[in-house]
């Protein structure tokens, strides 16, 4: 077998002008690449031929990049930490909520522009399933936008639009399934014996039984189960998440094959991140919840491969929503580097209990236990996003003091937010019968801090600290933060979805309202709740950009000398972010004199929180 990657086949796909600089990306990157395939690979029969069409596509679709995309890589790769510097800011939305079309999207820049914003995340927009699709993560073709949301050549005028606003675009690519009207499976259901190699097919259920020992169920009310028997397959097909979202056979060097191209041709039409959607799920093995398998690991690191050679401006980040001390395998290491960028939800979920049980242990213990980063890679922190807060990722943060245990204490946490016993909060349970459970939980984030239940000037104010609060955690934490739309305007709960059979099942959508037209033009009205919560955020986004201390790279110590309702966090060369997690004042004993950046002034001594109060603090 040789020892290096066919290179030739590549190269000889490029104008003479783009050799040198693929050959010299190739000598880092395609040894790597070849040792990654072969390892997933390498035992199959005619496994060299194989990569040497990879290598002749991946070199077409390089030669296919556009002009301004190249230059961008070439920037990109002068600076490979471009994405760290505390000015970065993501904001999250559904296309058809935030602006109707992808053309709506595009007359917003000028919003996102006053917030700061140089990241925007749309949720799905490519074709999806007829009828149910999960929200647009059932794929039915990764070339074609879908037709409600507009056309391909909106999409280009918008990342183009995008571009030079400084704003880059991330797009979902699911990456463990597809839709069940997808081409591939439409083909396998037609008897095409290559299509269906690229799934799960079991004529009966003795494996499938096998599997079930140690699966877990994502969905297990409206989806139990992982396999699904489907007519036209002549077996069960597997289904980790509904029924109509068949899960691809990555084991099959084509899936490889073919979902790298389909990354790539959206990459050369101006996506310039992708969140690669249910990473841990793609290897199958069994006596395993197949999850986190060391395999999923060279697949996202061959794809990582890839990207440095073909589009190296392009971004990498794993939507793993799974405890602490397994996130760090997604983003590799200095030798071994996989995605750029990965969702740190425990420190979102323990951001949450804080509230909850008026106390930082579980949210110190999240932050103890986040390890240091590979170069150029950090971790995504957010408030709320599309999905439920699962709460089942902190259970080795909950154990810790814990008389009842961390199962009892999260359960405790969840009917919180349900809004049970006497709480502020507005939300729903979700994927639980049981309400002594660890379920999760949906709901707005104004709707959870209380902003909802409000009924004097005081609980409105106290809400919309909290709120506040856990966006100051998601700026100063040191990650690359992302707002999810409307929390800049305290938008709440959308309760529409109950009245659309499709929907009403599931209480994710909750907080996927469209856009507020009348909150956002209520923004500078410093009176109203959308007022205080838009002017106190981007006053906090306007401080964090002056400081290279919150960079997401800077140095970060927790300090132990804080009550346990506070979190003291010290970020970088003298700056020091207090936050009180607590409904009374909270005094903390500082050293020496400091300027408070958010609220002008001096402070020294003995500083008092208010209830919910965040202070900013930088060393004079």
């Amino acid at each position: 077998m040789p020892s290096q990657v066919p290179s030739d086949r590549l190269l000889a796909a490029l104008p003479e002008d783009l050799r040198p600089q693929a050959a010299e990306r190739l000598k880092t990157a395609g040894p790597v690449l070849r040792r990654l395939l072969a390892g997933l690979y390498g035992d199959r029969a005619g496994f060299d031929a194989w990569l040497g069409d990879l290598m002749a596509s991946l070199g077409k679709l390089h030669a296919e990049r556009a002009p301004e995309l190249r230059a961008l890589d070439l920037q990109r790769t002068a600076e490979p930490d471009w994405f760290l510097n505390q000015r970065m800011l993501g904001y999250c939305a559904y296309v058809q909520n935030f602006g109707g079309s992808l053309h709506g999207v595009a007359e917003r820049i000028p919003y996102l522009e006053e917030l700061g914003v140089s990241y925007l995340h749309l949720l799905p927009f490519l074709r999806p399933r007829e009828g149910e699709n999960d929200g647009g993560f059932a794929v039915t073709s990764f070339d074609e936008v879908d037709p409600a949301l507009g056309t391909n050549a909106d999409l280009h005028a918008l990342t183009t639009r995008l571009r030079t606003a400084g704003i880059s675009l991330c797009s979902d690519f699911i990456l463990n399934h597809v839709a069940d009207d997808n081409q591939w499976a439409l083909a396998a259901k037609a008897g095409d014996a290559r299509a269906r190699a690229m799934f799960h097919v079991f004529p009966d259920r003795d494996l499938p039984d096998r599997h079930e020992r140690t699966l877990g169920q994502v969905f297990p009310q409206v989806a139990p189960g992982n396999f699904t028997f489907v007519e036209a397959m002549g077996g069960w097909v597997w289904t980790t998440f509904y029924s109509y979202q068949w899960d691809m056979n990555w084991s099959n060097p084509d899936v490889f094959a073919e979902m790298a191209a389909a990354m790539l041709r959206l990459a050369n039409r101006g996506i310039e991140v992708f969140r690669l959607d249910s990473t841990a799920f793609l290897w199958k093995r069994e006596g395993t919840n197949s999850m986190n398998q060391p395999e999923a690991h060279q697949i996202l690191q061959a794809l990582r491969a890839i990207v440095d050679i073909v589009a190296p401006g392009v971004l990498l980040k794993a939507e793993a929503i799974v405890p602490t001390r397994e996130l760090p395998a997604y983003l590799g290491s200095a030798a071994a580097p996989e995605c750029h960028v990965a969702y740190h939800s425990s420190l979102m979920a323990a951001g949450w209990v804080a509230l909850a049980e008026q106390d930082t242990g579980v949210l110190r213990e999240v932050i103890r236990k986040t390890p240091p980063l590979p170069p150029a890679a950090t971790w995504l922190s957010y408030v709320r996003c599309h999905d439920d807060i699962g709460w089942n990722v902190l259970r080795a943060e909950a154990q810790v003091a814990s008389a009842g245990g961390a199962p009892a204490r999260l359960a405790a946490v969840a009917r919180f937010f349900s809004g049970a016993e006497g709480s502020y909060a507005s939300g729903a349970a979700f994927q639980s019968t049981d309400p002594n459970a660890a379920h999760g939980s949906n709901g707005m984030a104004a709707s959870l801090t209380g902003l909802q239940t409000a009924a004097t000037e005081e609980e409105r104010s106290l809400a919309l600290r909290r709120m506040q609060l856990l966006h100051g955690l998601a700026l100063s934490f040191g990650a690359l933060p992302v707002l999810y739309m409307g929390d800049e305007l305290a938008m709440e709960n959308d309760y529409g979805y109950l009245d659309r059979p499709r929907h009403a099942m599931d209480s994710r959508w909750l907080q996927r309202p469209v856009f507020d037209e009348q909150r956002w033009k209520h923004r500078y009205d410093k009176s109203s709740a959308p007022g205080i919560m838009f002017q106190g955020l981007a006053n906090l986004i306007r401080v964090r950009r002056k400081h290279q201390a919150l960079a997401a790279n800077a140095p970060r110590t927790l300090l132990a000398d804080a009550p346990d309702g506070v979190l003291a966090l010290a970020r970088g060369d003298g700056f020091l972010t207090l936050m009180n997690f607590t409904g009374q004042p909270q005094d903390y004993a500082l050293q020496g004199a400091w300027s408070d950046c958010a609220a002008p002034g001096r402070v020294e001594g003995t500083i008092t929180l208010a209830p919910y109060a965040m202070h900013w603090l930088a060393r004079e």
